[in-house]
């Protein structure tokens, strides 16, 4: 037999392993991985997605991988917006750019934030590449992706894409841009060649990846499908009884619905307000913690309405998130029906750490449904049913046993499928995958030379 048939049945056998299966490579092939992070978040900005990527990173760091994340100065952060140029944390190197964000509250301020840190990541590659011998970069910003398919071109550096959101579809469904424009095109053509280049494809969710494989069927075999996670350590069930944040905003004796995090244009606020309004005269109290595009719409309605069932408060520093996640009697989730698939709501898995029921605001077809039947953690509510969503609150706060028997369910589902090690071992088979899949290109290679 050829080598070359010999790495490319190699090959083939370690791809065909599930990602969901344990990993039993040795440490020497983990410490192999030297692996640089391209993200524009990381704390102490307080973004999900950079809070999920230093839980990545440091459970990576202690199965013997070799990591370092270039990352931005914070925009998002509550101590201070400016953090150490180079530091080490866990053995994890963390270089962040030296310019601070700039209106990182508004649209187009993000947009140039954007801008700017990719060019700057562009740049660090062109300085770091010796160093690494693999990159994971995420959409964040939405168009990052494109510094791994430069550093292959100029470098031959695999790369790993880690897909939060899929843009342009998202732009196009908010009616943003035209699904015909010359952004929409070019964007599209630049995504498909980073795909096809790209030695794996991460993405949150089934139907994210129908819609990739619509764009570009070519890279299905290389599109691993990997949830976010929660840390249930950090994050425990605390009756209200006992928790200091329920005392401090009085609502250790009301029914508490909670909706933490982003409240943006692709998340269903509308039939949350909806539900409230039917709810007004009962003692049942809506809370939302978090900001986003959609916070300061809902609370000039909730004014205009005069409605006394809401407590809007800003986002929780990481230090308070197991007490404001657990001050509550159900966690709200929701998706809009027009960007259904095109985005993941991290929150629901942190929601399914704190051991409370879960109400899910989506399409029919979405895949929370499935996952929510699963865990047997609370109801699913078509966009609009708020009748169907309140109805579901009224008997939950009249049966609270049930309420706490959902809870237990769905951490007990999030700690079987959604932990930082469950998730990190999957991670770990994709980027050995993405090394291997490399080096068999650079085998062949040589040998037609």
């Amino acid at each position: 037999m050829r080598l070359n048939e010999w790495i490319n049945n190699k090959f083939i056998q370690s791809i065909s392993t599930p990602i969901e299966a344990e990993n039993t490579s040795t440490p020497k092939t983990q410490q192999s991985i030297k692996l640089s992070v391209i993200t524009q978040f990381f704390p102490p900005d307080y973004a999900p997605t950079g809070q999920l990527i230093e839980e990545l990173v440091k459970q990576l760091g202690q199965q013997g991988v070799n990591v370092e994340v270039f990352t931005s100065q914070p925009g998002y952060a509550f101590q201070s917006q400016t953090a150490p140029a180079v530091e080490w944390v866990d053995r994890i190197r963390i270089q962040r750019s030296r310019t601070a964000q700039l209106w990182s509250g508004r649209i187009r301020g993000k947009a140039v934030n954007g801008v700017l840190y990719t060019l700057r990541a562009l740049l660090h590659i062109l300085k770091a590449w010796r160093r690494n011998n693999i990159l994971l970069v995420t959409t964040a910003p939405p168009f990052l992706p494109i510094i791994g398919y430069l550093a292959y071109l100029l470098f031959r550096l695999p790369y790993v894409c880690v897909l939060y959101d899929l843009y342009p579809d998202i732009a196009i469904a908010l009616g943003v841009v035209s699904k015909r424009s010359l952004v929409v095109r070019l964007w599209n053509a630049m995504n498909r060649q980073v795909w096809l280049n790209a030695k794996g494809i991460v993405v949150l969710s089934p139907a994210m990846k129908q819609k990739i494989v619509a764009h570009c069927p070519e890279v299905t075999d290389k599109i691993s499908v990997i949830h976010s996670w929660a840390n249930p350590e950090a994050i425990v069930p605390i009756p209200k009884s006992e928790n200091w944040f329920a005392h401090e905003y009085g609502l250790v004796n009301k029914f508490t619905v909670l909706y933490s995090g982003n409240m943006g244009r692709c998340h269903d606020i509308d039939t949350m307000l909806e539900a409230a309004k039917l709810l007004q005269n009962e003692p049942i109290q809506f809370v939302c913690i978090g900001g986003g595009a959609k916070r300061e719409e809902l609370i000039r309605e909730v004014d205009k309405l005069g409605l006394n069932n809401f407590t809007f408060l800003p986002y929780q520093d990481k230090q308070v998130l197991p007490y404001s996640l657990t001050a509550c009697d159900l966690s709200l989730v929701s998706v809009d029906a027009t960007t259904e698939g095109l985005v993941v709501p991290s929150k629901l898995y942190s929601a399914l750490a704190s051991g409370r029921p879960i109400a899910v605001i989506c399409s029919q077809s979405s895949y929370l449904r499935e996952m929510m039947a699963e865990a047997k953690c609370g109801g699913s509510f078509e966009n609009g049913d708020s009748q169907g969503l309140a109805q579901f609150i009224r008997f939950l706060s009249r049966d609270t046993q049930i309420g706490e028997d959902m809870g237990k369910a769905g951490r007990q589902y999030m700690r079987s499928h959604f932990t930082p090690k469950v998730i990190s071992q999957q991670y770990l088979r994709v980027l050995q995958q993405a090394l291997f899949s490399h080096e068999v290109v650079q085998v062949s290679r040589s040998n037609v030379k």
